[in-house]
């Protein structure tokens, strides 16, 4: 799975709108969809503001490892 498919899947998980998520991070709602979607690549810091969100960590978003839990010492 690749960031835009578990940025959609962590959001709909949740129940959560596009609108309500790009609020909290600072972002239009068609900012945030055109991430989700693919259409721009996320760039490093909302990436991170995703992770803090979901409490995950970057490497789960990435699709580097499939342990949605934070690294030990996170919260």
């Amino acid at each position: 799975m690749n960031v835009t498919e578990r940025m959609k899947a962590m959001r709909q998980d949740q129940d959560v709108k596009q609108k309500e998520i790009a609020s909290a991070l600072g972002l239009t709602r068609s900012a945030y969809s055109n991430y989700e979607n693919g259409y721009n690549a996320v760039p490093l810091d909302v990436l991170c503001a995703l992770a803090d969100y979901y409490h995950t960590s970057t490497d789960y978003l990435l699709g580097r490892t499939d342990d949605p839990r934070p690294p030990h010492g996170k919260n």
